[in-house]
């Protein structure tokens, strides 16, 4: 009994320097800024202050009081903002100017795909996005949840990550594909079919540590190569309910009218690309709350690696029918979220999207809402997206003012993720 007692005192003082060292950091940080976005309006002479990864206070300077072991940094010029949230990513991809979608799946190894990856999330990382939603590894299998969690215990830097898995497709419909049927070849997502076979496939990826639940509720695998529906509307509901159940939202790669529709009548939490708009459509979608994640950059970087020269050549129709359903879709006043679908093009150019919203029509300050209020709402990600008190300190410095020329969100001065300064 007395060993049992000695062995259990030994235990409790190992442990004790590892419990000091896990207080929390109460060091203060002042970020001195020209102005403050903070998610919603901009603020002239507005300051903040940090403790540890929280947002202390923000206001005017003569409002905060600073503590004096506070660490001071003046942003002369800047425009402090939230940090940006990537609402459509794919860490496990890059360019298809570089290796085709179908050769970045079959031929480059797991091992690979993650260094690629784990460059990627930090590329991101550095431009200002201190969160991304990524929806789908796209034949890497659940290896964005490992990368989260590297991330999240300090392994390796990057934004916080709301991960999809494999994503869902039906049964025959998405890639990729090979000329000898016969061959059992990797897919880009878990097929799945039927109300039984979507429900597993939902909680199966939730068990295996999905934030999101990514749907193709349409793809290219009708006569001829054309986009048509791949899941019922039974089926999508079905997907919907189970999903939601969980307090997951779901998200659905649509380029069809009804296939959009479906989704709409399903209940999902936000439709990706949107090609198959409409104003009906539209319509429906701002009075069931559900929001348009347009992917401009991704519809311009496929034109481009096509060989349109943007400015010279006359635009393709891809890229007009991208003009007109971003139009409808604002006419209609449904929530738009920023997501360029990054991985179609390099990771760390994340803010193209953006800049292409404003080239589209959407005011410059309603492009910085959507990049961070917006979708932080939208994607249920609380205590982010907004510059107040008492949320995380997820701030970047931006050298200019984004909501006068929103190109200035390329020129990054400060990186905060969590309280950390990861680049100044």
């Amino acid at each position: 009994m007395k060993k049992i007692k000695l062995f259990l005192l030994g235990i409790i003082l190992f442990s004790a320097p590892l419990m000091a060292q896990q207080k929390p950091d109460t060091s203060y940080t002042l970020l001195k800024p020209d102005r403050v976005f903070d998610g919603e309006q901009m603020h002239a002479g507005w300051w903040v202050l940090v403790k540890g990864n929280r947002i202390e206070a923000v206001g005017e300077g003569t409002s905060i009081t600073v503590p004096p072991p506070a660490k001071i940094i003046n942003l002369k010029g800047t425009t402090l903002m939230p940090g940006m949230i990537e609402g459509h990513s794919h860490l496990f991809l890059h360019p298809y100017n570089e290796t085709s979608w179908d050769d970045q799946v079959l031929t480059e190894s797991r091992a690979e795909r993650t260094a690629r990856a784990v460059t990627h999330a930090k590329a991101t990382l550095l431009a200002g996005f201190t969160t991304v939603r990524d929806l789908g590894t796209e034949g890497a299998g659940y290896n964005d949840v490992g990368l989260k969690t590297a991330i999240e215990k300090g392994i390796v830097p990057g934004p916080r990550m709301m991960v999809a898995t494999r994503a869902i497709v039906a049964t025959g419909s998405y890639g990729p594909k090979v000329l000898v049927n016969e061959t059992d070849n990797l897919k880009g997502g878990e097929e799945a079919d039927g109300i039984d076979g979507i429900t597993h496939a939902v909680r199966s990826q939730i068990g295996h540590g999905a934030d999101v639940v990514k749907i193709y509720v349409d793809y290219r695998w009708g006569l001829n190569d054309a986009a048509e529906p791949t899941f019922t509307l039974d089926e999508l509901k079905t997907a919907v309910e189970v999903a939601k159940s969980s307090g997951r939202i779901v998200a659905v790669h649509s380029g069809t009218t009804e296939g959009m529709r479906r989704a709409i009548l399903a209940g999902v939490t936000t439709i990706e690309h949107g090609d198959g708009g409409t104003p009906e459509l539209f319509a429906m979608m701002k009075d069931k709350g559900i929001a348009l994640c347009p992917t401009i950059a991704a519809t311009e970087a496929i034109a481009t690696y096509h060989g349109w020269k943007k400015g010279i050549d006359a635009n393709p129709a891809g890229v007009n029918k991208k003009h007109y359903i971003f139009t409808e879709a604002m006419k209609a006043g449904v929530t738009i979220c920023m997501g360029g679908d990054v991985g179609v093009f390099p990771h760390g150019d994340n803010s193209r999207e953006m800049i292409l919203m404003a080239e589209y029509g959407m005011k410059p300050i309603d492009v910085l809402r959507s990049a961070t209020s917006v979708n932080a709402r939208v994607f249920g990600l609380k205590q982010l997206g907004n510059v107040k008190a008492g949320y995380l300190a997820d701030l970047v410095a931006i050298d200019g003012d984004p909501s006068a020329d929103i190109k200035a969100v390329k020129q990054v001065k400060l990186v905060m993720k969590d309280g950390v300064i990861y680049t100044n």
